[in-house]
């Protein structure tokens, strides 16, 4: 690794962590609305709000600093990164049947990776979307075509 690539190493560092972060971190707005409320929920009680957030924030720290930090980021393949990358490190030693298997587990983890990618922003739109029922309950008529609207424009 030259001197410019490890002055650098920081930059990257920081902007993967903002991406997993911004991906990963729209996941609590859905968990918290359906721990507060829902069939099993505890309703919005100051300690159950407080429980549930410091749940979330640990979780994510946790997720995000150990796990991502840790143990994938050393995962490197002259430079590249990723769940190809890790199927692609971990065959290097193995027999042609481990080979094949790894491939097929990179492939599976590759389209849940691709799937989610598309997803996450459209249900944060919609959730965007439902969150104004609450806001303006008068705008409940407009949800729906709202959705729709927003869903065939980007589509």
């Amino acid at each position: 690794m030259s001197t410019d690539n490890k002055q650098s190493l920081p930059a990257i560092t920081l902007a993967a962590i903002g991406v997993v972060y911004g991906d990963i971190g729209t996941s609590p707005l859905y968990t918290l609305r359906e721990c507060l409320s829902g069939q099993f929920g505890f309703g919005v009680e100051r300690d159950a709000v407080f429980g549930f957030l410091s749940l979330i924030f640990w979780l994510l720290i946790f997720v995000v600093s150990i796990k991502y930090l840790t143990f994938v980021m050393r995962a490197d393949n002259a430079g590249e990164g990723g769940i190809l990358t890790l199927m692609s490190l971990a065959g290097r030693n193995t027999s042609a049947r481990t080979t094949s298997m790894l491939v097929i587990m990179g492939l599976i983890g590759g389209s849940f990776f691709y799937g989610e990618v598309v997803i996450t922003p459209a249900i944060s739109v919609m959730s965007a979307i439902e969150g104004l029922e609450i806001v303006a309950p008068q705008l409940d008529t407009w949800i729906v075509p709202s959705q729709l609207s927003f869903s065939l424009y980007y589509l």
